[in-house]
């Protein structure tokens, strides 16, 4: 549940990008990926491995080695054996752009969505200066800002920044929303892709720990950044609080004497999180959006190697 305190709300609530001091979002993710250490985003390329990748028929000119002999034998039918290299290194970004995300508090430089958006474009330039293609998708948000295809080169780079230029935090991510881009990530995401997932958590449908932690397999590389607002993870509020919920609207007025409860629910949440993600060899890295872009883009290069 979102919280809501004076001007803060107004600031919270607007549906297009706070973007505070983090923009202009192009020379600011320039920057950012500048501050970067030099050869930070070492490839993980690890030579010619390979892992099959099914069958496919026969066609004149094919190489005779990776005829399928057996299925021959047993089909009379030629078919070819194909594999799939463990060296596709596509960076496929996933940005949480739910009204949940429009919140800004007090000691923030921006709304979660202008940092998410920020970090996400930082590490999209540091791939393609790393020769890496990228991706980006969104749960929620704008059906304005289109989802970008997975492509290399400086043009998916202004791709990308324009995708995100142009969204908004709107709406909620119920089961349907989040299986329309889990899904796509899970049936195009090849081995050795790197997906990483900018979302404060909240709101999110139950299965989605499972879901998002169920892409880390067949060597694809998830990172699950954790973005809140300070005041979320402190609860600052001394006096007589309204408490409102931007995704669904419901209203609580309550006082500093929930804060002890309130963190309670927000480290279980985040320990089931934890919990999950590093079960099947994700990441999990919480950050609050009053953190340094540079360094937070850092982090998120050292989970991935």
């Amino acid at each position: 549940m979102e919280i809501e305190a004076g001007r803060t709300a107004v600031s919270g609530l607007r549906s297009k990008i706070d973007w505070g001091s983090l923009g202009p979002l192009r020379i600011r993710a320039r920057a950012v990926a500048e501050g970067v250490y030099a050869g930070a985003h070492r490839s993980a390329r690890k030579g010619a491995g390979v892992e099959f990748g099914g069958h496919r028929a026969y066609v004149q000119g094919d190489d005779l080695r990776w005829l399928d002999m057996r299925s021959f034998l047993r089909h009379e039918h030629l078919l070819v054996r194909e594999f799939e290299t463990e060296t596709d290194r596509a960076l496929r970004l996933v940005v949480d752009a739910t009204a949940s995300m429009g919140y800004r508090g007090p000691k923030a430089p921006g709304a979660k969505l202008a940092w998410a958006s920020l970090v996400a474009a930082a590490l999209a330039r540091v791939a393609v200066r790393s020769g890496d293609p990228i991706g980006l998708g969104f749960v929620g948000g704008s059906a304005r800002a289109q989802p970008v295809r997975v492509r290399g080169g400086r043009e998916a780079f202004e791709r990308v920044v324009d995708a995100l230029e142009g969204q908004s935090a709107e709406g909620g991510a119920n089961a349907a929303v989040l299986d329309r881009v889990l899904g796509s990530l899970s049936r195009s995401a090849r081995r050795g892709s790197i997906v990483v997932v900018l979302s404060d958590l909240l709101d999110l449908p139950a299965e989605a720990p499972d879901r998002l932690s169920a892409i880390a397999t067949r060597g694809r590389v998830v990172v699950v950044v954790q973005t809140l607002d300070p005041d979320e993870i402190t609860f600052p509020f001394h006096e007589s609080v309204r408490l409102k919920a931007l995704e669904g609207g419901a209203v609580v007025e309550t006082d500093a004497s929930a804060r002890d409860g309130y963190l309670a629910r927000l480290r279980a949440m985040q320990d089931e999180w934890r919990r999950t993600l590093l079960s099947r060899g994700a990441n999990f890295l919480p950050m609050t959006t009053d953190c340094d872009p540079v360094l937070a883009v850092r982090s998120i290069i050292e989970a991935v190697r």
